[in-house]
């Protein structure tokens, strides 16, 4: 019997680099592909979605974007433990290919097939290139890009795939669009997987601007830090607004596909979704993203009026309460933008880098 092809996938962080992983997971295994997933302690907390048959690897990571002094001088030595682990465990158990999304925990694994020389490739969500992804782009075979023009260093070609999405999302992607109206509205509010302070800040507050048309029949799921979680409770209800909230919702492709509005950061995996199931939107980009890169996410939806962009710098709830009126108070308008957005999605896009991952298996696997 001829032994299955085995693919390594190295992500980790937050979900903007795992909810991609998990959908070549899914579709991998499928292709009957033996498939692990290398992370650490906190990206495995991203990782209940996966199929049961993925392996899971924990292995040691770090980052300096958080921590004190003592912390960040400490990361190198978490990463070169990481990195002697990854490199012993793929030399006893060789993958097919290699994969990494993104984020300090794919480091060992890349770096572990970059010494062993082995299939690999990168997939980078956003619009402009992480800082692990800088580092690998010119040492892998293939640079997929889920956000295009991504820029990327001299001398490497990026392929324009686009971002998978869960099978989850796939399964929304045909749920028709209700436009607002008298009745029942959902408003869906995200933060990224991390929450966003911003929107607990400003959206209650710009939603209880509403006029007396639209503000009744508001139904909100609002996923707030749960640090943030009692205010954004006491402001919805001091506004008398229908409103659910968590720190994260688990069921996000059910929420997008019933809502009216979704008001959101402009993560990769969240313009994706958004953009796959179709719904009009208000993008509000993580002002201190690396390179702005949830700005160069949103380009695409915004430039299509399929999105409405609100820079983080300087928004406050009158301004943002007037964007969420327009589109609330002129459904032809908002069932244009579901329409849009629904256009720039990119559903293929996981049989697109499944289909790089098997050219870079070779004939053989």
């Amino acid at each position: 019997m001829a032994k299955r092809p085995y693919l390594l996938i190295a992500a980790g962080g937050t979900g903007g680099h795992m909810f991609p992983a998990q959908a070549l997971a899914e579709a991998m295994v499928a292709k009957g592909w033996r498939v692990r997933l290398s992370t650490d302690a906190r990206g495995a907390r991203f990782a209940g979605g996966f199929p049961v048959q993925v392996e899971r690897s924990v292995v040691s990571s770090g980052t300096f974007a958080r921590g004190g002094i003592l912390a960040r001088l400490w990361v190198p030595f978490q990463i070169a433990g990481g990195v002697i682990v990854a490199i012993g465990r793929c030399i006893w158990d060789k993958p097919s290919v290699v994969v990494g999304f993104g984020g300090y925990p794919s480091l060992p694994a890349l770096v572990a097939a970059w010494v062993l020389r082995l299939p690999c490739m990168i997939h980078e969500q956003n619009g402009v290139l992480g800082r692990v992804n800088q580092i690998f782009a010119p040492r892998v075979a293939k640079v997929a890009c889920g956000t295009w023009p991504t820029p990327l260093p001299p001398g490497v070609a990026g392929e324009p795939v686009g971002n998978p999405v869960r099978q989850a999302v796939l399964d929304r992607a045909t749920a028709p669009y209700m436009a607002p109206g008298d009745y029942p509205m959902s408003v869906l509010v995200i933060g990224g997987s991390q929450g966003a302070r911003v929107l607990s800040d400003m959206v209650p507050a710009a939603l209880a601007a509403l006029p007396a048309t639209i503000k009744p029949f508001l139904r909100v799921a609002h996923q707030a830090r749960a640090e943030d979680q009692d205010r954004v409770v006491a402001a919805y209800d001091a506004a008398d607004i229908k409103a659910e909230i968590a720190p994260f919702f688990a069921d996000i492709p059910r929420r997008l596909a019933e809502a009216q509005l979704v008001i959101s950061r402009a993560g990769a995996s969240s313009v994706a979704d958004i953009s796959v199931i179709g719904r009009p939107a208000i993008l509000i980009p993580f002002a201190a993203a690396a390179g702005d890169h949830q700005t160069a996410n949103a380009r695409g939806l915004v430039e299509g009026q399929a999105a409405v962009l609100c820079a983080e710098a300087g928004l406050d709830a009158a301004h943002l309460s007037a964007e969420i009126a327009a589109i609330l108070s002129d459904p032809e308008r908002a069932e244009r933008m579901a329409a849009l957005a629904h256009a720039q999605g990119r559903p293929d896009a996981t049989i697109r880098l499944a289909a790089l991952v098997v050219a870079l298996a070779g004939p053989n696997t």
